[in-house]
């Protein structure tokens, strides 16, 4: 018995030494602006994995293979209108990607604004992907990445996080006092896909915005969340991609936030294409869209050398 013990164990190192993937909370304890509920995670698994009632939030750390790692890493924020992650579709499934391109993947599960669960419910999905970046860069050493090559990508309503995080990454909301906190949150990139980014009732996910803010916000708060009036000269080169015909969130997202950028003197690339709707993922059998991975491979490559 003792030997089989021994060897069980031996097995698990290994597995260990291997393994590519795991998860870790993101705060020890209670989180910050946390509130006791009774509320249980709801994962429906019909065709993606979709997560309700985000209230612990975690990471997933997916790592490629030291011989092709670039250095590179990038948190990734899946979409669902603040009221599910797509957590498979936006999120996992690209982390694999990016891995295979030799970029270290870390898929966020941020807790949706709950008034059940957060004291001040959109304040918890900025606090969770702050944390996430400075979680990256506290263990960039284990990970075999460089701290300097951490960026964000967010997809829908995901991406409004992303963007909240590029463009309030020096907004101090609060601080857990422990050591990750005294690494940066700013990303040194940002990639959004088909992203929320105003919150102008003109041309916004009306869903998005309730769910984060409310169905009565005051225009403080719609001017807060508003990404595109947040840009400032510090915020992040991005890499932008939306479709013509995208019904749930116009392109006048994207635009808006590019031409903010261009003002700002800020990098930006961003790609436009006429078909492919919302929600798109890899595009695949969406026509043209289903090439635009590449695109932002061959940008990631130059975020890489410069």
């Amino acid at each position: 018995m003792k030997q089989l013990t021994i060897f069980t164990f031996l097995l698990l190192s290994i597995g260990n030494v291997f393994c590519q993937e795991y998860k870790m909370r993101l705060w020890e304890g209670d989180p910050p602006n946390f509130k006791s509920s009774n509320l249980v995670e709801i994962y429906d698994t019909t065709d993606i994995v979709r997560i309700e009632q985000v209230s612990v939030p975690d990471i997933a750390v997916f790592l490629p293979s030291k011989s092709i790692a670039t250095g590179q890493a990038v948190v990734i924020c899946p979409g669902g209108g603040y009221r599910i992650l797509a957590y498979t579709k936006e999120g996992t499934d690209f982390a694999k990607w990016l891995n295979s391109k030799g970029i270290a993947a870390i898929v966020l599960k941020y807790r949706l604004p709950n008034p059940e669960s957060s004291v001040t419910p959109h304040l918890s999905p900025l606090l969770d992907a702050k944390r996430a970046i400075q979680m990256t860069r506290y263990h960039a050493e284990q990970w075999n990445i460089d701290p300097t090559k951490v960026g964000v990508m967010g997809f829908s309503a995901g991406g409004h996080v992303a963007s909240t995080l590029g463009t309030h990454f020096d907004r101090e909301i609060t601080k857990s006092g422990d050591v990750v906190s005294n690494f940066s949150n700013r990303p040194d990139f940002m990639i959004l896909v088909y992203p929320v980014i105003s919150f102008n009732p003109e041309i916004t996910h009306s869903g998005s915005v309730n769910n984060l803010v409310g169905e009565n916000p005051s225009p403080e708060l719609i001017k807060l969340y508003s990404n595109e009036l947040q840009v400032a000269d510090d915020t992040p080169p991005t890499f932008l991609i939306h479709c013509q015909d995208d019904r749930a969130v116009p392109v006048q997202n994207s635009l808006r936030f590019y031409d903010s950028l261009l003002e700002h003197g800020i990098s930006a690339e961003m790609h436009l294409y006429p078909e492919g709707g919302h929600g798109f993922g890899f595009g695949y059998g969406k026509g043209q869209v289903e090439n635009w991975t590449e695109s932002l491979f061959r940008w990631l490559e130059n975020m890489v050398d410069n």
